[in-house]
């Protein structure tokens, strides 16, 4: 094993790192680009069962501390990333195919179809979608979402993960867990997605920044790197028998770090990848193993959850 060998769900990666969800993976090209890259795995846009434009532009923003976005789940429809997952090379470098429909017959119908190709795609239900307008997020209807868990796991029948909006009271993480662990197909756990319906305001414009929803979005990047580990390390704490996945507010070795001692398995990337492109994964990795060998770890699982509480 590596210095930087990271796995989950039985599954070995090269290290942990991976690109979030909605950044670099919309087209067959930017999922190329990211296998080609040192990322450990990849993982597709959020699918819906109809390819969507998504949101009208301006529809992203970067800011000093991170950035704004209101896409508006734009994608080329699922079979379109069923297709690349398969002729992926999956043994190279595993894929996730993240899923994101509009309704719970959307989400069923994909989940049935991926289960048919049998091929050996990780799947990621995006239960936190914030810029769709219209359209709430799942995971903050505890009801909707044990619904829909309850279906995808009878029609899905195999692990998958779950990604998760930012929670910010305590007995939210105690309900969203307590549905989380009845059901054990849900392997993983992505923390977190973006935070919703923020407002970014151009003084010298006096204006907003991003055309969808008057300027409200959702935010990344270094606002977002507390509440992110967070939301790793209480589900981390809360459903021992599922891995994290940590997303948010990664821009170098020290917040992949914290991630795993929060609690996470593997670290997404999402505002930085966007910033700077797949040469961020060669730039994390050598400084991620520096500061493994200088703590002593192994490699990043034996520092895993070892957060010290005062």
């Amino acid at each position: 094993m590596s210095l930087l060998s990271a796995s989950l769900l039985g599954i070995e990666f090269a290290n942990p790192l991976l690109n979030a969800s909605g950044v670099h993976c919309r087209y067959h090209d930017e999922l190329d680009a990211l296998f080609q890259s040192a990322a450990g795995s990849l993982v597709t846009k959020s699918c819906t069962l109809a390819p969507r434009t998504g949101n009208p532009e301006p529809r992203y923003a970067a800011t000093p501390l991170g950035s704004i976005n209101s896409m508006g789940l734009p994608n080329e429809g699922y079979p379109y990333y069923l297709d690349y997952a398969q002729r992926h090379d999956h043994a190279a470098k595993p894929l996730f195919m993240s899923v994101a429909g509009l309704t719970l017959d959307d989400n069923m119908q994909m989940l049935a179809a991926i289960r048919e190709a049998a091929r050996p795609v990780i799947v990621e239900l995006n239960l936190s979608c914030p810029n769709v307008p219209g359209k709430p997020q799942i995971a903050y209807d505890f009801e909707a979402m044990d619904r829909m868990l309850e279906a995808a796991s009878r029609v899905y029948a195999q692990p998958f993960g779950v990604k998760m909006p930012p929670y910010f009271d305590i007995a939210h993480f105690d309900e969203a867990a307590a549905v989380l662990n009845r059901y054990p197909l849900v392997a993983f756990v992505t923390c977190i997605n973006s935070i919703g319906n923020a407002l970014v305001i151009d003084i010298e414009h006096e204006s907003v920044v991003i055309r969808p929803k008057d300027g409200f979005g959702g935010i990344g990047g270094d606002y977002v790197l507390p509440t992110a580990l967070a939301n790793v390390n209480a589900f981390h704490r809360r459903c021992p028998a599922k891995e994290i996945i940590g997303c948010g507010g990664v821009k170098s070795g020290a917040e992949v770090f914290m991630h795993l001692l929060a609690g996470a398995s593997l670290v997404q990337v999402g505002t930085a990848l966007q910033e700077e492109g797949p040469g961020i994964f060669a730039r994390l990795n050598a400084e991620l193993a520096e500061l493994l060998a200088r703590k002593g770890y192994a490699n990043p699982q034996a520092a895993r959850g070892k957060l010290r509480t005062l």
